[in-house]
Protein backbone atom coordinates (compact mmCIF):
# COMPACT_ATOMS: atom_id res chain seq x y z
CA UNK A 1 0.00 0.00 0.00
CA UNK A 2 1.31 3.45 -0.98
CA UNK A 3 0.12 6.44 1.06
CA UNK A 4 -0.05 9.91 -0.47
CA UNK A 5 -1.05 13.46 0.41
CA UNK A 6 -2.49 15.67 -2.34
CA UNK A 7 -2.10 19.45 -2.17
CA UNK A 8 -4.41 21.05 -4.73
CA UNK A 9 -6.75 18.07 -4.87
CA UNK A 10 -9.66 19.80 -6.63
CA UNK A 11 -7.59 21.21 -9.51
CA UNK A 12 -6.73 19.53 -12.80
CA UNK A 13 -3.64 17.66 -11.58
CA UNK A 14 -5.19 16.88 -8.21
CA UNK A 15 -8.34 15.33 -9.67
CA UNK A 16 -6.30 13.27 -12.14
CA UNK A 17 -4.07 12.12 -9.29
CA UNK A 18 -7.15 10.85 -7.50
CA UNK A 19 -8.27 9.16 -10.70
CA UNK A 20 -4.95 7.29 -10.71
CA UNK A 21 -5.59 6.36 -7.08
CA UNK A 22 -9.08 5.19 -8.01
CA UNK A 23 -7.74 2.99 -10.80
CA UNK A 24 -5.04 1.48 -8.57
CA UNK A 25 -6.38 -0.16 -5.45
CA UNK A 26 -3.12 0.10 -3.48
CA UNK A 27 -3.02 3.88 -2.94
CA UNK A 28 -4.26 5.32 0.35
CA UNK A 29 -4.95 9.05 0.59
CA UNK A 30 -3.87 10.46 3.96
CA UNK A 31 -4.62 14.14 3.34
CA UNK A 32 -6.40 16.35 0.82
CA UNK A 33 -5.93 20.11 0.53
CA UNK A 34 -7.75 22.55 -1.74
CA UNK A 35 -8.43 26.26 -2.15
CA UNK A 36 -12.10 27.04 -1.68
CA UNK A 37 -14.22 24.34 -3.36
CA UNK A 38 -16.29 22.91 -0.51
CA UNK A 39 -18.49 20.72 -2.73
CA UNK A 40 -15.60 19.07 -4.60
CA UNK A 41 -13.52 18.50 -1.50
CA UNK A 42 -16.45 17.03 0.40
CA UNK A 43 -17.03 14.53 -2.43
CA UNK A 44 -13.35 13.60 -2.42
CA UNK A 45 -13.35 13.15 1.35
CA UNK A 46 -16.34 10.83 1.19
CA UNK A 47 -14.71 8.71 -1.51
CA UNK A 48 -11.09 8.58 -0.32
CA UNK A 49 -11.56 8.97 3.46
CA UNK A 50 -8.43 10.96 4.36
CA UNK A 51 -7.60 11.63 8.02
CA UNK A 52 -7.02 15.33 7.24
CA UNK A 53 -8.70 17.80 4.89
CA UNK A 54 -7.64 21.40 4.34
CA UNK A 55 -9.22 24.45 2.73
CA UNK A 56 -7.35 27.72 2.34
CA UNK A 57 -10.40 29.81 3.28
CA UNK A 58 -11.22 29.63 7.01
CA UNK A 59 -14.97 30.26 6.65
CA UNK A 60 -15.31 27.58 3.99
CA UNK A 61 -13.25 25.22 6.14
CA UNK A 62 -15.82 25.72 8.91
CA UNK A 63 -18.60 24.93 6.44
CA UNK A 64 -16.76 21.81 5.31
CA UNK A 65 -16.23 20.73 8.92
CA UNK A 66 -19.96 20.88 9.54
CA UNK A 67 -20.71 18.92 6.36
CA UNK A 68 -18.34 16.04 7.14
CA UNK A 69 -18.89 15.81 10.89
CA UNK A 70 -20.25 12.28 10.34
CA UNK A 71 -16.80 11.18 9.12
CA UNK A 72 -13.54 10.57 10.95
CA UNK A 73 -11.68 13.45 9.31
CA UNK A 74 -10.14 16.56 10.82
CA UNK A 75 -10.53 19.84 8.92
CA UNK A 76 -7.84 22.54 8.95
CA UNK A 77 -7.30 25.75 6.99
CA UNK A 78 -4.73 28.21 5.68
CA UNK A 79 -0.97 27.87 5.45
CA UNK A 80 -0.78 25.99 8.74
CA UNK A 81 -3.25 23.48 7.33
CA UNK A 82 -1.30 23.12 4.09
CA UNK A 83 1.92 22.47 6.00
CA UNK A 84 0.12 19.91 8.16
CA UNK A 85 -1.17 18.16 5.05
CA UNK A 86 2.35 18.16 3.60
CA UNK A 87 3.77 16.53 6.72
CA UNK A 88 0.88 14.23 7.67
CA UNK A 89 2.19 11.04 9.35
CA UNK A 90 2.18 7.95 7.15
CA UNK A 91 2.28 9.70 3.77
CA UNK A 92 5.29 8.65 1.70
CA UNK A 93 4.70 10.99 -1.24
CA UNK A 94 3.28 14.50 -1.30
CA UNK A 95 1.73 15.56 -4.59
CA UNK A 96 2.25 19.33 -4.78
CA UNK A 97 -0.40 20.44 -7.26
CA UNK A 98 -1.32 23.82 -5.77
CA UNK A 99 -0.98 26.77 -8.13
CA UNK A 100 1.48 29.55 -7.35
CA UNK A 101 4.14 30.34 -4.79
CA UNK A 102 1.82 29.22 -2.01
CA UNK A 103 3.46 25.83 -2.57
CA UNK A 104 6.95 26.82 -1.37
CA UNK A 105 6.54 26.51 2.40
CA UNK A 106 4.54 23.23 2.32
CA UNK A 107 7.09 21.70 -0.05
CA UNK A 108 9.98 22.67 2.23
CA UNK A 109 8.08 21.27 5.23
CA UNK A 110 7.41 18.00 3.39
CA UNK A 111 11.07 17.62 2.46
CA UNK A 112 12.17 18.33 6.03
CA UNK A 113 9.73 15.63 7.14
CA UNK A 114 11.40 13.17 4.75
CA UNK A 115 8.55 12.94 2.24
CA UNK A 116 9.20 12.33 -1.46
CA UNK A 117 7.73 15.07 -3.66
CA UNK A 118 5.64 14.45 -6.79
CA UNK A 119 6.17 17.94 -8.12
CA UNK A 120 3.45 19.63 -10.16
CA UNK A 121 3.91 23.10 -8.65
CA UNK A 122 6.57 24.55 -10.95
CA UNK A 123 6.71 27.88 -9.09
CA UNK A 124 8.45 26.13 -6.19
CA UNK A 125 11.59 25.43 -8.21
CA UNK A 126 11.34 28.54 -10.40
CA UNK A 127 11.51 30.83 -7.39
CA UNK A 128 13.21 28.68 -4.74
CA UNK A 129 15.13 25.98 -6.60
CA UNK A 130 18.35 27.14 -4.92
CA UNK A 131 16.74 26.25 -1.58
CA UNK A 132 14.66 23.18 -2.51
CA UNK A 133 17.22 21.09 -4.41
CA UNK A 134 20.06 21.28 -1.82
CA UNK A 135 17.54 20.57 0.96
CA UNK A 136 16.18 17.50 -0.88
CA UNK A 137 19.73 16.18 -1.31
CA UNK A 138 20.49 16.79 2.35
CA UNK A 139 17.35 14.94 3.48
CA UNK A 140 17.67 12.11 0.92
CA UNK A 141 14.30 13.03 -0.60
CA UNK A 142 13.34 12.36 -4.23
CA UNK A 143 11.85 15.12 -6.38
CA UNK A 144 9.72 13.25 -8.94
CA UNK A 145 8.48 15.49 -11.79
CA UNK A 146 4.81 15.43 -12.74
CA UNK A 147 4.86 17.97 -15.60
CA UNK A 148 4.66 15.97 -18.83
CA UNK A 149 7.83 17.58 -20.22
CA UNK A 150 9.94 17.07 -17.11
CA UNK A 151 8.63 13.54 -16.68
CA UNK A 152 9.66 12.88 -20.29
CA UNK A 153 13.18 14.13 -19.58
CA UNK A 154 13.28 12.10 -16.35
CA UNK A 155 12.23 8.97 -18.25
CA UNK A 156 14.72 9.64 -21.06
CA UNK A 157 17.53 9.84 -18.50
CA UNK A 158 16.80 6.45 -16.95
CA UNK A 159 19.98 4.39 -16.99
CA UNK A 160 22.06 7.30 -18.29
CA UNK A 161 24.76 9.32 -16.59
CA UNK A 162 23.92 12.96 -16.02
CA UNK A 163 27.43 14.10 -16.94
CA UNK A 164 26.87 12.92 -20.52
CA UNK A 165 23.94 15.31 -21.20
CA UNK A 166 24.73 17.62 -24.11
CA UNK A 167 21.40 19.45 -23.99
CA UNK A 168 17.77 19.09 -23.06
CA UNK A 169 15.21 19.53 -25.82
CA UNK A 170 12.06 20.82 -24.16
CA UNK A 171 9.07 20.53 -26.46
CA UNK A 172 6.15 22.97 -26.72
CA UNK A 173 2.87 22.76 -28.58
CA UNK A 174 3.04 26.43 -29.54
CA UNK A 175 -0.43 26.99 -28.12
CA UNK A 176 -3.59 28.10 -29.93
CA UNK A 177 -2.02 31.22 -31.50
CA UNK A 178 1.10 29.66 -33.00
CA UNK A 179 2.05 31.46 -36.22
CA UNK A 180 0.18 34.68 -35.41
CA UNK A 181 1.78 38.11 -35.17
CA UNK A 182 1.25 40.44 -32.22
CA UNK A 183 -0.93 42.61 -34.42
CA UNK A 184 -3.11 39.59 -35.15
CA UNK A 185 -3.34 38.84 -31.42
CA UNK A 186 -4.26 42.31 -30.16
CA UNK A 187 -7.99 41.51 -29.99
CA UNK A 188 -7.67 37.97 -28.57
CA UNK A 189 -10.63 37.10 -26.36
CA UNK A 190 -10.40 35.15 -23.12
CA UNK A 191 -12.55 32.40 -24.60
CA UNK A 192 -10.08 31.93 -27.47
CA UNK A 193 -7.04 31.81 -25.18
CA UNK A 194 -8.63 29.07 -23.07
CA UNK A 195 -8.85 26.68 -26.05
CA UNK A 196 -5.61 24.70 -25.98
CA UNK A 197 -5.25 22.58 -29.15
CA UNK A 198 -4.05 19.39 -27.40
CA UNK A 199 -4.32 19.48 -23.61
CA UNK A 200 -7.15 19.93 -21.11
CA UNK A 201 -5.74 21.97 -18.20
CA UNK A 202 -6.69 24.61 -15.66
CA UNK A 203 -7.31 28.19 -16.78
CA UNK A 204 -4.03 29.71 -15.65
CA UNK A 205 -1.76 27.08 -17.18
CA UNK A 206 -3.78 27.20 -20.40
CA UNK A 207 -3.19 30.96 -20.68
CA UNK A 208 0.48 30.45 -19.77
CA UNK A 209 0.78 27.89 -22.56
CA UNK A 210 -0.73 30.29 -25.09
CA UNK A 211 1.78 33.05 -24.23
CA UNK A 212 4.75 30.60 -24.03
CA UNK A 213 5.31 31.82 -20.47
CA UNK A 214 4.63 28.28 -19.28
CA UNK A 215 7.51 27.01 -21.39
CA UNK A 216 9.76 29.64 -19.86
CA UNK A 217 8.78 28.49 -16.37
CA UNK A 218 9.52 24.91 -17.44
CA UNK A 219 12.99 25.93 -18.66
CA UNK A 220 13.77 27.41 -15.25
CA UNK A 221 12.34 24.34 -13.52
CA UNK A 222 14.37 21.97 -15.71
CA UNK A 223 17.53 23.89 -14.87
CA UNK A 224 17.10 22.84 -11.21
CA UNK A 225 15.64 19.38 -11.70
CA UNK A 226 18.39 18.19 -14.01
CA UNK A 227 21.30 20.42 -12.94
CA UNK A 228 22.02 21.91 -16.36
CA UNK A 229 22.76 25.47 -17.41
CA UNK A 230 19.88 27.30 -19.05
CA UNK A 231 22.01 27.71 -22.19
CA UNK A 232 21.86 23.92 -22.56
CA UNK A 233 18.05 23.83 -22.61
CA UNK A 234 16.54 24.30 -26.06
CA UNK A 235 12.83 24.82 -26.61
CA UNK A 236 11.45 23.10 -29.71
CA UNK A 237 7.90 23.66 -30.93
CA UNK A 238 6.27 20.30 -31.72
CA UNK A 239 2.61 21.07 -32.44
CA UNK A 240 1.25 17.53 -32.24
CA UNK A 241 2.24 17.17 -28.55
CA UNK A 242 3.38 13.61 -29.19
CA UNK A 243 7.04 13.99 -28.23
CA UNK A 244 6.90 15.27 -24.67
CA UNK A 245 10.61 16.14 -24.49
CA UNK A 246 14.04 14.77 -25.41
CA UNK A 247 17.61 14.56 -24.18
CA UNK A 248 20.62 14.85 -26.47
CA UNK A 249 23.78 13.19 -25.18
CA UNK A 250 27.40 14.05 -25.87
CA UNK A 251 27.73 11.27 -28.45
CA UNK A 252 24.91 12.82 -30.51
CA UNK A 253 22.24 10.29 -29.52
CA UNK A 254 18.78 11.72 -28.78
CA UNK A 255 16.38 9.83 -26.51
CA UNK A 256 12.73 10.95 -26.43
CA UNK A 257 9.57 10.00 -24.59
CA UNK A 258 6.44 9.85 -26.71
CA UNK A 259 2.80 9.28 -25.88
CA UNK A 260 -0.71 10.63 -26.17
CA UNK A 261 -1.43 13.91 -24.32
CA UNK A 262 -2.57 12.38 -21.01
CA UNK A 263 -1.39 13.83 -17.69
CA UNK A 264 -2.27 10.63 -15.84
CA UNK A 265 0.82 8.98 -17.35
CA UNK A 266 3.41 11.27 -15.69
CA UNK A 267 1.34 11.36 -12.48
CA UNK A 268 1.22 7.57 -12.24
CA UNK A 269 4.90 7.27 -13.19
CA UNK A 270 5.88 9.63 -10.36
CA UNK A 271 3.72 7.83 -7.80
CA UNK A 272 5.06 4.37 -8.63
CA UNK A 273 8.61 5.13 -9.83
CA UNK A 274 10.60 3.09 -10.79
CA UNK A 275 7.71 0.69 -11.45
CA UNK A 276 5.52 1.04 -14.54
CA UNK A 277 1.85 0.16 -14.28
CA UNK A 278 -0.88 -0.42 -16.83
CA UNK A 279 -2.74 2.81 -17.57
CA UNK A 280 -6.10 2.74 -19.36
CA UNK A 281 -6.49 5.10 -22.30
CA UNK A 282 -5.68 5.64 -25.95
CA UNK A 283 -2.35 4.69 -27.48
CA UNK A 284 -0.32 6.35 -30.21
CA UNK A 285 -1.25 5.25 -33.73
CA UNK A 286 1.77 6.27 -35.80
CA UNK A 287 0.14 5.44 -39.13
CA UNK A 288 -2.84 7.65 -38.30
CA UNK A 289 -0.52 10.37 -36.97
CA UNK A 290 1.32 10.48 -40.29
CA UNK A 291 3.98 13.01 -39.32
CA UNK A 292 5.58 14.87 -36.45
CA UNK A 293 6.75 18.40 -37.21
CA UNK A 294 9.15 20.80 -35.52
CA UNK A 295 9.64 24.57 -35.44
CA UNK A 296 11.74 27.11 -33.58
CA UNK A 297 9.82 29.23 -31.08
CA UNK A 298 8.91 32.77 -32.13
CA UNK A 299 10.56 35.17 -29.64
CA UNK A 300 9.30 38.32 -31.37
CA UNK A 301 5.59 37.63 -31.20
CA UNK A 302 5.77 35.50 -28.03
CA UNK A 303 8.29 37.33 -25.82
CA UNK A 304 7.31 35.45 -22.66
CA UNK A 305 9.87 32.73 -23.32
CA UNK A 306 12.71 35.21 -23.91
CA UNK A 307 11.81 37.07 -20.71
CA UNK A 308 11.88 33.79 -18.79
CA UNK A 309 15.31 32.93 -20.20
CA UNK A 310 16.52 36.37 -19.13
CA UNK A 311 15.15 35.89 -15.62
CA UNK A 312 16.55 32.38 -15.33
CA UNK A 313 20.04 33.40 -16.43
CA UNK A 314 20.12 36.39 -14.08
CA UNK A 315 18.76 34.37 -11.16
CA UNK A 316 18.41 35.73 -7.65
CA UNK A 317 14.96 37.18 -7.07
CA UNK A 318 14.27 37.95 -10.75
CA UNK A 319 12.58 34.57 -11.50
CA UNK A 320 10.22 35.36 -8.61
CA UNK A 321 9.33 38.69 -10.22
CA UNK A 322 8.77 37.01 -13.58
CA UNK A 323 6.49 34.43 -11.99
CA UNK A 324 4.62 36.85 -9.73
CA UNK A 325 4.06 39.38 -12.51
CA UNK A 326 2.70 36.65 -14.74
CA UNK A 327 0.40 35.33 -12.01
CA UNK A 328 -1.09 38.76 -11.42
CA UNK A 329 -1.31 39.65 -15.12
CA UNK A 330 -3.03 36.35 -15.97
CA UNK A 331 -5.47 36.86 -13.08
CA UNK A 332 -6.28 40.30 -14.49
CA UNK A 333 -6.76 38.87 -17.99
CA UNK A 334 -9.03 36.12 -16.66
CA UNK A 335 -11.16 38.88 -15.10
CA UNK A 336 -11.07 40.74 -18.44
CA UNK A 337 -9.33 43.73 -16.81
CA UNK A 338 -6.47 43.81 -19.35
CA UNK A 339 -5.90 42.74 -22.94
CA UNK A 340 -4.08 39.58 -23.93
CA UNK A 341 -0.87 41.26 -25.11
CA UNK A 342 -0.59 43.19 -21.86
CA UNK A 343 0.31 39.98 -19.99
CA UNK A 344 3.90 39.90 -21.27
CA UNK A 345 4.12 43.71 -21.27
CA UNK A 346 3.38 43.70 -17.53
CA UNK A 347 5.97 40.98 -16.92
CA UNK A 348 8.63 42.99 -18.76
CA UNK A 349 7.78 46.21 -16.91
CA UNK A 350 7.94 44.48 -13.52
CA UNK A 351 11.29 42.88 -14.33
CA UNK A 352 12.78 46.19 -15.43
CA UNK A 353 11.61 47.91 -12.25
CA UNK A 354 13.00 45.26 -9.90
CA UNK A 355 16.25 45.48 -7.99
CA UNK A 356 17.56 41.91 -7.85
CA UNK A 357 18.29 40.26 -4.51
CA UNK A 358 21.04 37.64 -4.77
CA UNK A 359 20.40 34.19 -3.24
CA UNK A 360 17.10 35.17 -1.55
CA UNK A 361 15.71 33.23 1.40
CA UNK A 362 12.02 32.31 1.57
CA UNK A 363 11.03 35.57 3.27
CA UNK A 364 12.87 37.60 0.62
CA UNK A 365 11.24 35.54 -2.14
CA UNK A 366 7.79 36.26 -0.75
CA UNK A 367 8.72 39.92 -0.25
CA UNK A 368 9.71 40.15 -3.94
CA UNK A 369 6.32 38.66 -4.81
CA UNK A 370 4.50 41.29 -2.72
CA UNK A 371 6.57 44.12 -4.18
CA UNK A 372 5.80 42.90 -7.69
CA UNK A 373 2.07 42.83 -6.96
CA UNK A 374 2.28 46.35 -5.52
CA UNK A 375 4.17 47.60 -8.60
CA UNK A 376 1.53 46.19 -10.92
CA UNK A 377 -1.30 47.62 -8.86
CA UNK A 378 0.31 51.08 -8.94
CA UNK A 379 1.55 51.13 -12.52
CA UNK A 380 -0.21 48.60 -14.75
CA UNK A 381 -3.90 49.30 -14.42
CA UNK A 382 -5.73 51.39 -16.99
Amino acid sequence: MKTISVLGSTGSIGTQTLEVARNNKDIKVAALAAGSSVDKLEAQIREFRPSLAVLWDEKKAEELKERVKDLDVRVAFGMDGLIEAATVPGAEIVVTAVVGMIGIRPTIAAIEAGKDIALANKETLVTAGHIIIPLAKEKGVRILPVDSEHSAIFQSLNGERMNHIDKILLTASGGPFRGRTRDQMKDIRLEDALKHPNWVMGHKITIDSSTMVNKGLEVMEARWLFDVDIDRIQVVVQPQSVIHSMVQFDDGAVIAQLGTPDMKLPIQYALYYPERRYLPGSRLDFAALGSITFEDPDPVNFPGLALAMQAGKRGGSLPTVFNAANERAVAMFLKKEIGYLQITEIIEAAMKAHRVVEDPDVDQILQAERETYAFIEANCRS
